[in-house]
């Protein structure tokens, strides 16, 4: 391309430049050249681009850049829709912060400790990076101020506002000073993200960059609607009906790559697992082990996969559907690679079947519903291969040394059919399940035709029209006009029924604490990493309220909030009685 921008024409500090070319970065992406050189002006920007743009590196190194390491307070807060992108993003701004000494970043978010969070706002960080919920909880205890933010962010914005996060959000900006430079990205840009534009940035610039990036046609997807604690059984049958060979696994949590490769392990699959919290010298093996074909099975995390090039990879899994949509192109991209042909399998669970609409959205690409193999599906291919193997091993003949096994055996009183069979069962591995029924049945008869459950206006259950959880008049408590506790003919609080397959909890904070259904969307979102559309009818009342949940999530739910905080105040969370 002529007249290609370079990062070295962007004037970023030597630490910056030190650190990108690090990266190997030498050109800026669409999004990059077209935002940076605005964000170094102090200029606010609406960026429109999608996940796998460079958008991070887009806000992030201008974000280095202008942060003064001398002064330790917060002067820069990055609002992200959920706690992996959240994560993701302090990580990419460390290593763009790499070679300029004294700038800390620390990333906040529901489910991680609140010492771990306190000790590191209390150092005196520069950059915090977090999700709405767990920001707004900080702020409440005083242990976040943002009376020195110069450089907000709003990463995927629009997700937030449709997890019901617009009330968090505006509260964020209000308490940040007027004077900071504020910057929006968002992948849509719909008439709420475009009236908190106008009313909490200056003279924006926009930037719209477009991605044209799509699946590899050579790839075979397929996604499986199983159990949560079905998918290892899945997954296995799923390896041996295919009889892959070189295969990566893609899990979302570190903890659960450790388990994943143990359960491998212990049916005999030569596995190896590769996160964030294993030392260089560790990674490096894995990765040698696997490339040399030592390894049959990787599973990793998507930011420990980064950098994975293997070009014999016949098959990826996502044990764990990504949290996003561009994370599932770079996960399956790494198979059907140099004109080979290869698969994707996603094993879908609860909530994460919403999320394969999403991406087929995103790719443009269907991704077809699969029907597991069957026991005796996987076990048929086995015994037809092991009886190839023997024919194979006859006809090519045997050593001497096993020639008295088969006598030994007979002499020792057992019948041939007996000893044939006992050596294949030492040679196939014994059977762990017959159970054939894997697959998660749909909750309802919307499920199938939409994966969301229904049309647009109800995503959320029981929505009265188009009023959604956002719309504090009429829809959560106030019926007839009514905001006293309502109560039956038996005097006890009156709610009404869950839906089918959702179960009811009680929560023991309402209107009196000025709380909105955005508040627990926003506090179950954020604790569990659950998509807020999920979350069914909430109903508030003065000092309580009453919230539906998916029966799969439902003690993921329990165990996150129960004991935690909503807007400061700790909360009994239990299933609602009677």
């Amino acid at each position: 391309m002529e007249n290609q921008i370079l990062f070295a024409d962007l004037g970023l500090s030597d630490e910056v430049m030190q650190a990108v070319t690090e990266m190997g970065f030498v050109a800026p992406s669409p999004i990059q050249a077209e935002s940076i050189p605005h964000l170094l002006e102090g200029r606010d920007v609406i960026g429109q681009a999608q996940t796998g743009t460079g958008k991070t590196a887009a806000f992030g190194i201008p974000l280095i850049d202008i942060i003064d390491p001398n002064e330790k307070v917060v002067q820069s807060l990055i609002l992200c829709p959920t706690r992996e992108l959240a994560v993701q993003v302090s990580e990419e701004l460390r290593r763009l912060a790499k070679f300029k000494r004294g700038v800390w970043i620390t990333a906040i978010y529901g489910g991680d400790s609140y010492e771990r969070q306190n000790r590191d706002l209390r150092k005196g960080c520069q950059i915090v990076v977090g999700t709405p919920g767990r920001v707004m909880d900080h702020i409440e205890r005083g242990s976040l101020r943002l009376d020195h933010v110069k450089y907000m962010v709003l990463d995927e914005a629009d997700e937030m506002l449709d997890m019901g996060f617009r009330e968090d959000i505006e509260s964020v900006l209000a308490d940040c000073p007027e004077d900071r430079q504020t910057v929006f990205f968002s992948a849509t840009m719909p008439k709420p993200i475009m009236d908190l534009t106008k009313r909490y940035q200056k003279n924006p610039q926009l930037v719209k960059v477009t991605k044209n990036e799509v699946t590899n046609a050579n790839i075979e997807q397929s996604w499986y609607a199983v159990r949560p604690d079905a998918k290892f059984e899945a997954m296995c049958r799923l390896i041996d009906f295919h009889q892959i060979k070189l295969m990566l696994v893609f899990s979302n949590q570190k903890a659960r790559v450790d388990e994943i490769v143990e359960q491998f392990q212990m049916r005999g699959y030569a596995a190896e697992g590769l996160h964030g919290d294993m030392r260089q010298a560790a990674r490096t093996q894995v990765m040698s082990k696997f490339r040399g074909g030592t390894t049959q099975i990787l599973v990793a995390t998507d930011v420990a996969a980064r950098g994975i090039d293997v070009d014999d990879v016949e098959a990826v899994f996502n044990y764990d559907v990504p949290m996003d949509s561009e994370y599932y192109v770079h996960r399956i991209g790494r198979t059907g690679r140099a004109g080979k042909s290869g698969k994707a399998f996603t094993l879908a669970a609860g909530a994460e079947k919403y999320r394969i609409r999403d991406i087929q959205n995103y790719t443009k690409v269907e991704i077809t519903r699969g029907k597991l193999p069957t026991f005796a599906d996987v076990f048929a291919i086995k015994k037809t291969r092991f009886i190839e193997r023997v024919q194979q091993t006859i006809e090519e003949g045997t050593s001497e040394f096993y020639a008295d096994v088969l006598s030994t055996l007979e002499e020792a009183g057992y019948e041939p059919n007996a000893i044939v069979s006992a050596l294949a069962q030492l040679n196939l591995g014994g059977v762990k399940t017959t159970e054939d029924n894997l697959e998660e049945q749909p909750r309802n008869k919307f499920e199938g035709r939409d994966a969301r459950g229904g049309d647009r206006n109800g995503r959320f259950g029981d929505r009265r029209g188009n009023e959604r959880f956002g719309d504090r008049k009429g829809s959560f408590g106030e019926r007839n006009g009514n905001t006293r506790d309502r109560v039956d003919r038996e005097g006890k609080p009156f709610r009404r029924g869950a839906d089918a397959g959702m179960v009811r909890l009680f929560i023991n904070i309402g209107k009196n604490f000025k709380i909105t259904p955005s508040h627990i969307v926003g506090a179950i979102t954020g604790e569990t990493g659950l998509p807020g559309k999920v979350i069914g009818q909430i109903d508030l009342f003065d000092s309580y309220s009453f919230v539906d949940v998916p029966k799969e999530h439902q003690q993921t739910i329990l165990s996150a909030l129960d004991g935690n905080t909503i807007k400061g105040k700790r909360v009994n969370v239990e299933v609602a009685k009677g």
